[in-house]
């Protein structure tokens, strides 16, 4: 994940990946962010509730910040009609799933991680796959079970999880124990 990251030159593209890569979110998540959902304070993102999900929070760290400020330098600079966090650069409009996937499996294929003519499902590269290295790297390095569900926004399927309440705060340092540097 660390080669593909580094890969990425385009500010859009660079924030869009360490956003995926450092907090777990999923595409949906991703693309309905807008500017006044971050707090800045707490680096954390407020996600927007879905038909299955209630409000979400999710935080990042210090390169994730600075990654997404280097991005809203550019996109100032674009003044695209919308709240956006992340816009077309043709339209100026909402980035859409077909943009978001096109910007970022570039890389991948230039990489050669991703070959969309293999049969074989391990030489597909796509955003899911942010998702599983977020999940990996934070139970590989100690992150207590409940808080990866936690911070993956997993639903919860028995009672117990449903009242077992995590301190938020006790929750972001322990995402930021866990978080990888990655050199950024």
């Amino acid at each position: 994940m660390l080669k593909l990251i580094n890969s990425i030159i385009d500010p859009r593209d660079k924030a869009i990946a360490i956003l995926f890569a450092k907090t777990g979110i999923r595409r949906s998540e991703l693309l309905r962010i807008d500017v006044n959902d971050i707090n800045w304070e707490e680096y954390s993102i407020t996600l927007k509730p879905t038909p299955k999900r209630s409000n979400r929070l999710v935080f990042f760290d210090d390169e994730c910040a600075l990654t997404l400020k280097r991005w809203l330098k550019v996109r100032e600079k674009l003044n695209p009609p919308t709240k956006a966090l992340f816009v077309s650069y043709r339209s100026l409009r909402r980035l859409d799933r077909n943009g978001l996937y096109t910007a970022i499996v570039k890389y991948a294929k230039r990489l050669g991680f991703h070959n969309p003519n293999s049969p074989r499902l391990e030489d597909h590269f796509g955003l899911h796959c942010f998702r599983h290295w977020f999940t990996t790297w934070l139970l590989r390095n100690g992150t207590p079970r409940e808080y990866v569900k936690e911070l993956r926004g997993d639903k919860r399927y028995e009672a117990i999880d449903i009242y077992h309440h995590i301190d938020r705060e006790e929750l972001r340092k322990a995402y930021l124990a866990c978080i990888p540097k990655l050199g950024i």
